[in-house]
């Protein structure tokens, strides 16, 4: 394990810790994680050649249906089916979770794992726009139950958090080019602190969901990390023989989610059960970095031209 790795592990369960078990002192971070995730995108898309964003090629766009049709469709409705089987009181929070968006924060996850950005954030983009519509009728046709995801929630997420730092790279490098060469020699450091400010803010605001029952709550524990190697793994496999960049970059797509906005819909449409889910996704979410470096190193047949 790297130095950057051990340090990345320790900020996030250090951060996620004084979150949970000290909410009132971290409270005022807690109106600010997406305008933090604003500068995380931001030190993210100063490495990313935006040209790459428009590849039309017909292998490009046969790949991208593909990803977006497992991620928003056939896996959710799988693993729907498989958890109705092994763990029915899951099936729903299962459904939820994995039919809702690719993460924004994914793009800065891939750079984490020193993979390609641009079909990450075709996939943010894409799936961000779809899932209002295909999760809804998903819930519906499994589940039998209504469930709105607010459309307009979706775009002010993505003009936010990914248009608005793209479009301020755009603008430094055209201006500012020499200062975003000394900035980016701070990258990880500048990184860490505003991923240390985010989970502050999200963990605290959702502390509560920590001090459940303990048996629910690493049952649920133990879903979500399951679910995140299922997501990984699926990933992986669906890219076929493209290379590691290609497969890492589709296991990003598909296992970084938006769980914070699975917490504040599914709150007000079902159990408790779909929100504690989602957010214990936060472990898995950030800590399987790690592991998945590991594997991307170790692994010859998943990702045989490392």
């Amino acid at each position: 394990m790297r130095t950057n790795d051990f340090t990345l592990l320790i900020v996030i369960f250090l951060s996620a810790a004084v979150a949970i078990f000290f909410p009132d002192l971290c409270a005022p971070l807690q109106p600010y994680p997406l305008y933090f995730m604003m500068f995380l995108m931001f030190f993210s898309f100063l490495r990313i050649n935006f040209d790459s964003l428009m590849d039309t090629s017909l292998s490009s766009l046969k790949r991208m249906f593909v990803l977006v049709l497992f991620k928003l469709a056939i896996l959710p409705a799988v693993l729907y089916w498989m958890a109705s089987v092994v763990v029915p009181d899951f099936a729903i929070p299962v459904l939820l979770l994995s039919g809702i968006s690719t993460g924004v924060v994914a793009p800065f996850i891939a750079n984490l794992l020193d993979t390609d950005v641009a079909p990450v954030l075709r996939m943010v983009i894409i799936t961000s726009v779809l899932a209002p519509f295909t999760l809804p009728i998903l819930v519906k046709t499994l589940a039998g139950t209504e469930v709105h995801i607010p459309l307009e929630l979706m775009v002010k997420l993505l003009a936010m958090v990914i248009f608005i730092p793209m479009s301020a790279v755009i603008i430094a490098r055209r201006f500012f080019m020499e200062a975003l060469e000394n900035v980016l020699q701070f990258h990880f450091p500048i990184s860490l602190v505003i991923f240390a400010a985010i989970n502050l803010g999200v963990f605290s605001k959702y502390s509560h969901f920590f001090f459940q029952g303990p048996s629910v709550l690493l049952l649920c524990i133990g879903v979500a990390y399951g679910l995140c190697a299922i997501y990984y793994f699926v990933g992986f496999l669906l890219v076929g023989k493209e290379s590691s960049s290609d497969r890492l970059a589709a296991g990003v797509s598909f296992a970084i989610v938006n769980n914070v906005l699975v917490i504040v819909f599914s709150s007000h449409f079902f159990g408790p059960l779909s929100p504690t889910l989602a957010a214990m996704y936060m472990f898995p979410f950030f800590t399987m970095v790690v592991p998945i470096k590991i594997l991307v190193s170790r692994s010859k047949w998943l990702f045989p031209n490392v």
